[in-house]
């Protein structure tokens, strides 16, 4: 029989970084609370439905799912009891202005066979690239994503050593744009690589070219569909935490963490104090030290790094299928680094913006009535600043309804059956996300994607810190593994 733990640990929100921290700390032997300020789990990673269209709301790329597997695992439970996913084959599906439709297949060798049948560059370019952002992936795997770069003992391992003496091989000296051009003679390859820049926010035409290792990971080791949709990670993982005894606190908003003696001893909610052995936030970083704990002397160099993008989403339901389209969709600008100026240089949403389209209901049948399809139609935006976001609002929506119906050559504007619009307003207040910055700080400096914010604190002990905004930064994966790195820090 399992003992009662006799340490107790809090932790601040429950996305996914949340959840797995929580989870990992009631393995520990803590007693563990989550406390969320909303009335449902997930943060970004949930769901909601209207008018028969479920959408989920957030994150809807899932790939490197053994990180999630392992938290089920690691509890001693079977992962396969709790969800279910499958490899997609293509992955995505490009669009562009000039008629050309381009499928991003599974596969290193499916992918060049197709870029090279539609663009102007050959197989073999296609694959050299491919396995070159493969050697840099590994490379920078076992240094920058399942390590601490914030503890000098982490610097000696076998691994971290080999990544640190080919530092100058991760392309870091070199933006993506500049080093996908050098490889690419056709302008369309070149952006469907620079737009693994958005998958933390950040300009592709200023980001170090070591971020085009997220292309590996997602065309080689593999996208997959979580069956039911996005939001069944969170279901599974909020189901995983109950059956091992954590508890769950939901529309408790935490308003102070309690610092004494440099020691993190609890929290405060409307509710009063309670004392914890240990906090863990997975609270934006930046609202947790201006928010939680405004006492504290702030790593302003850390905090005060610019800010990543945000979107203008549009949840759509569609009384018409299209089956052109696929569960991911990609229709492309015209002039991709106008696009990025506009939303980094002018803080403004493009007039002719790249728009990403999840359609969930070609998996999940159930998800939009019959012959109806739910569209999470995204596009990037700068975060706020204070901009008048309900006239852009309208001029987002009418450029992407323009766009969709010029690629498409149809006319959704009657077809739109429902709508539900998140702005960086939205979902700064739904995700308690600073500015709205969806994914934290951006990774427009050389250095910045290497050096977020740790996952413990150095001011104050017993006070830990996971999910996006922190290292190893933004995404499904790199959250399950900041929870890894968070709760490997703990000193019991």
């Amino acid at each position: 029989m399992q003992s009662t733990p006799s340490k107790t640990c809090a932790v601040i929100g429950s996305g996914v970084a949340g959840l797995a921290a929580a989870i990992r700390m009631q393995n520990k032997g803590y007693q563990t609370t989550i406390f969320e300020a909303n009335a449902f789990p997930g943060g970004k990673l949930s769901t909601e439905s209207l008018n028969g269209y479920r959408f989920d709301m957030g994150p809807s790329v899932f790939t490197m799912p053994h990180f999630a597997d392992e938290l089920f695992e690691l509890s001693g439970k079977n992962p396969r009891d709790y969800f279910n996913y499958e490899r997609l084959d293509p992955v995505y599906r490009y669009f562009f202005e000039d008629g050309t439709v381009l499928d991003g297949f599974n596969g290193m060798d499916q992918y060049a066979k197709e870029m090279a049948s539609k663009t102007n560059d050959d197989e073999d370019t296609v694959l050299n690239y491919l396995k070159k952002t493969e050697r840099m992936y590994n490379l920078t795997d076992e240094v920058f994503l399942h390590n601490s770069l914030h503890r000098a003992k982490n610097y000696f391992t076998k691994a971290v050593v080999k990544g640190l003496l080919n530092f100058g091989k991760i392309g870091a000296f070199s933006s993506m744009h500049n080093a996908n051009n050098r490889e690419f003679k056709d302008k369309r390859l070149v952006q469907v690589f620079n737009r693994y820049a958005t998958y933390n926010g950040s300009n592709p035409y200023v980001a170090p070219a070591t971020l085009n290792v997220i292309s590996h990971v997602e065309i080689d080791r593999g996208a997959f569909y979580p069956e039911g949709g996005m939001h069944s990670i969170t279901k599974a993982l909020v189901q995983l935490a109950k059956d091992i005894g954590i508890e769950f606190r939901f529309s408790n908003q935490v308003n102070q963490i309690i610092v004494e003696q440099k020691t993190a001893k609890g929290i405060v909610t409307a509710n009063g104090k309670e004392m914890f052995d240990c906090v863990v936030s997975n609270m934006d970083v930046y609202n947790t030290y201006h928010k939680l704990i405004p006492e504290v002397k702030k790593p302003l160099k850390t905090l005060n790094q610019p800010k990543s993008s945000s979107g203008i989403i549009f949840y759509w339901g569609i009384k018409k299928q299209f089956p052109e389209l696929n569960l991911h969709n990609i229709l492309f600008a015209e002039d991709y680094e106008a696009e990025f100026n506009a939303m980094f240089e002018t803080k403004t949403p493009y007039h002719d913006p790249t728009i990403y389209i999840n359609i969930t209901a070609k998996h999940t049948s159930t998800d939009a009535p019959e012959g109806c399809e739910n569209w999470f139609s995204f596009v990037n935006v700068p975060n706020n600043q204070g901009q008048d976001w309900d006239a852009f609002i309208d001029e987002v929506r009418e450029a992407v309804i323009q766009k969709v119906n010029r690629i498409l050559k149809t006319d959704i504007r009657p077809l739109i059956d429902c709508e539900m619009v998140f702005d960086p307003r939205v979902i700064e207040n739904r995700t308690r996300s600073a500015f709205g910055a969806i994914y934290g700080n951006s990774s427009n400096n050389k250095f910045a994607a290497f050096l977020r914010h740790p996952n413990f604190s150095k001011k104050i002990k017993n006070l830990y810190f996971c999910g996006g905004s922190v290292h190893p930064g933004p995404s499904i994966p790199l959250c399950l593994l900041s929870a890894k790195i968070a709760t490997d820090s703990v000193e019991n």
